[in-house]
């Protein structure tokens, strides 16, 4: 998301055009930033959250959960704000919109170069207040790291997993390991 890009433009009409808006776009605080890298996202990123999302997959459809890859629309209604995560997994059996998605217990976010400050800052802290968020994790797809958040309470602890590794995913009650996330990707 670069500063060029940002267009000012009110909830109600974001939320009007975003179905047929010709890419998609995220809102935050009046402005929308549209996100170019679905022309551009590379092999190590889409595998990655595919690998995510395949791993989760069978265990999510056992518990009752929706999982989505980067397609679906997560509304932080404290923020007035729409992104669209990587990997998003929700357990919350409750109301279901068709466009979005309001109570995820798993957010993952891989990086990307022009996404990294945002989804280690701004994205952190809008996502990290959603009461029904377990656990976010940052993917690095340069190398084997993943920075997993996982909510303790009402605090955060961050583990920094680097080569191998194991993630709890508290919502499944299953961990999901690094050879997983890299399958394919990159070797340990």
């Amino acid at each position: 998301m670069s500063a060029p890009d940002l267009k000012a433009m009110s909830l109600e009409e974001y939320l009007r055009t975003e179905e047929l808006s010709s890419c998609k776009r995220e809102y935050v605080g009046g402005f929308v930033y549209p996100l170019h890298g679905q022309a551009g996202v590379g092999m190590p990123h889409s595998l990655i959250s595919g690998n995510i999302f395949g791993t989760l997959y069978g265990t999510a459809r056992k518990e009752g959960c929706r999982i989505h890859q980067s397609d679906m629309r997560l509304s932080i209604e404290a923020s007035s704000s729409y992104f669209y995560p990587d990997v998003m997994l929700v357990c919350d059996t409750g109301k279901m919109e068709r466009l979005t998605e309001t109570a995820p217990c798993l957010l993952v976010e891989v990086l990307s170069p022009s996404t990294a400050a945002n989804d280690r800052v701004g994205k952190y802290a809008m996502y990290t207040a959603l009461p029904s968020l377990q656990t976010y994790l940052i993917v690095e797809q340069d190398e084997r790291r993943v920075y997993a958040y996982g909510r303790d309470g009402q605090k955060w602890n961050l583990a920094e997993l680097a080569g191998s590794g194991e993630v709890e995913i508290p919502c499944l009650g299953r961990s999901l390991s690094l050879d997983n996330i890299y399958s394919g990707v990159l070797s340990a």
